[in-house]
């Protein structure tokens, strides 16, 4: 799979992509990742890549003809194994379902913007625009790598034990929302007083999947309560309802 990251800073995520699994994935011509970087589409002798905002107010705002044409010099003809995704506090929230979605394709192009934004008419020439969550951070640089990643470890071959991958967290759904993975352990048996569970000593497959599975189960309700804010009351009609789950 071909990841593109169009960005003003094309060194700003090299440490990332050349380390352990991505790194590796690489090597074994998995995938690739290449950045590219903006200013080479500035026309002028300064390579200026923003300007003010019409309207006034704080901050420069990425010139739309500049990023158009570094997106038309890397794609100069759309194709449905390419999507073009857009990072921006005004896209969707970005999901394990997202990640899953978009492995099919055979090339993702991803636009970081900085600054301030990049000026909206840029929308116009992408697939689809993903926000990685409710908070801002100073460039797309970030939030693009957080999709190369999650995306590329669903591909057959980057992650070593492909059996990781399949009870991860968000990646099944029920009736109560995303299921959330289970606490794991390993030595020491005995941490600053803190023992690991008895359950996992056991040997018992059995005791233990269902151990996993209660756990599982209690951290996606105790998540969900703490997205709804009203926790109390949700502790007891969830402990009428299952009162299985244990609440700390």
């Amino acid at each position: 799979m071909r990841f593109d990251l169009l960005t003003i800073f094309p060194r700003s995520l090299d440490s990332y992509f050349n380390e352990s699994i991505l790194k590796r994935a690489q090597q074994k011509k998995l995938i690739t990742i290449t950045t590219h970087d903006i200013r080479r589409s500035a026309t002028d002798k300064h390579h200026t890549v923003d300007d003010k905002p019409y309207g006034g107010g704080a901050g420069m705002v990425m010139k739309v003809d500049v990023v158009h044409r570094a997106l038309k010099r890397l794609y100069p003809r759309k194709n449905k194994s390419t999507r073009v995704i857009l990072l921006s506090p005004r896209g969707s929230f970005y999901t394990q379902a997202d990640a899953q979605r978009l492995k099919k394709y055979k090339r993702l192009i991803l636009i970081a913007g900085h600054y301030e934004a990049i000026d909206a008419r840029i929308e116009d020439y992408v697939d689809e625009i993903l926000s990685v969550g409710p908070y801002v951070v100073t460039g797309g640089e970030l939030p693009a790598a957080i999709i190369i990643d999650s995306v590329a470890r669903l591909l057959p071959g980057v992650v070593g034990k492909e059996a990781s991958i399949a009870d991860e967290s968000y990646t099944h759904h029920d009736t109560h929302g995303y299921t959330i993975e289970y606490p794991h352990y390993t030595r020491p048996e005995i941490y600053n007083g803190k023992k690991v569970p008895d359950t996992l000593l056991s040997g018992n497959h059995a005791a233990i999947a269902a151990w996993r599975q209660k756990k599982s189960r209690t951290i996606q309700w105790q998540l969900w309560l703490d997205y709804e804010g009203e926790k109390d009351t949700y502790w007891t009609i969830l402990v009428i309802f299952d009162p299985t789950i244990t609440i700390y």
